[in-house]
């Protein structure tokens, strides 16, 4: 099923056993805090990162009652797919006892998802959710429907103003109504313009994510020039993202799972790290210093180009990158 069927799902039951996977890492997040809060499981839950899954430990945890007396929540997020029969066990442990709930956040593609979907299926009594990147309605909606949770007073144009400008993201979008919110009062275009900042970087970020996830990135790389953004500074943007990931890449390998506050220095919002890390672990260190040569190589000659010629320049070199990863 897809999000709208989920959302009027969740109006009347909490399912279960569901598995969560799609091109919308936000949802990952916002669903998993959704089961955290609506069962009152943040002490007692048990979760596994990338990995961290240890089969023995969630056939443990979910084989047994919770010791309190209440559910026993088991989130797994990774890239990597579940053996089959361990899967199963997982599903048939949440089946047998109506106490347990398992989610299985799936970030290794959609279409390597397609799978998993049997395994979650009604006569199992499971379901899978695919999530896709919000369009201008749906952005608008869930900004709406966020706006009326926290008492915020906006006016559908004032909405629509927010989601343009920050560019269809939704870890932001949310953040900034909370922020609003504080004002206590009357929500107009005019207070967006004046204290939400645009998202010009932001969608320069966008575009990088999308060149990495070799996505379709001309209507995104044609908005950000149109938006005035400099081919140099785009450039030194993705070579702030490829640094980011051989880092990521470092650390995962010597680890086991990411840590953004010891490899950057700071803590990167959980969607973000868990998107960088990835990243970071599906694409080979070997193809990263080719990439990072490639950067080098068009770095000097858009310096020393034209201006006519930049800008094809960079889609040449982009197209290059893509075709490497």
């Amino acid at each position: 099923m897809y999000r709208n069927e989920f959302e009027n799902l969740l109006r009347d039951s909490l399912p279960n056993c569901v598995l969560l996977y799609g091109e919308n890492s936000f949802f990952f997040d916002y669903y998993a805090s959704f089961y955290k809060e609506r069962l009152n499981a943040k002490e007692d839950m048990l979760e596994h990162f990338f990995d961290d899954y240890n089969f023995e430990q969630a056939k443990g945890y979910l084989s047994q009652g919770s010791l309190f007396g209440g559910v026993n929540l088991y989130i797994l997020r990774s890239d990597k797919k579940v053996p089959k029969k361990e899967l199963e066990f997982l599903i048939e442990a949440v089946k047998r006892n109506p106490d347990n709930y398992f989610l299985y956040i799936y970030e290794g593609g959609s279409s390597n998802a397609k799978s998993l979907q049997s395994s979650f299926s009604k006569k199992n009594s499971a379901i899978w959710v695919r999530f896709f990147e919000a369009n201008m309605r749906e952005a608008s909606e869930f900004a709406t429907k966020k706006a009326q949770e926290i008492g915020l007073n906006i006016s559908p144009y004032a909405i629509n103003h927010l989601v343009n400008l920050l560019n269809l993201n939704m870890a932001l979008i949310t953040k900034e109504l909370e922020k609003l919110a504080i004002l206590d009062e009357p929500i107009e275009a005019i207070q967006i313009d004046n204290l939400v900042y645009s998202t010009a970087p932001l969608a320069v970020e966008k575009m990088i994510i999308s060149l990495f996830k070799k996505e379709d990135i001309t209507q995104t790389l044609n908005k950000i020039i149109e938006l005035g953004e400099d081919e140099l500074a785009i450039l030194r943007a993705i070579q702030r993202f490829l640094q980011q990931l051989f880092l990521f890449h470092a650390y995962i390998k010597l680890h086991g799972a990411p840590n953004s506050k010891e490899i950057l220095g700071y803590q990167l919002p959980k969607f973000v790290e868990n998107d960088r890390a990835s990243l970071a672990v599906r694409i080979k260190s070997s193809t990263l210093l080719k990439i990072y040569q490639e950067l080098l190589d068009i770095e000097l000659k858009i310096k020393t180009s034209s201006p006519m010629s930049k800008e094809s320049l960079l889609f040449g070199a982009l197209g290059k990158i893509r075709q490497l990863l």
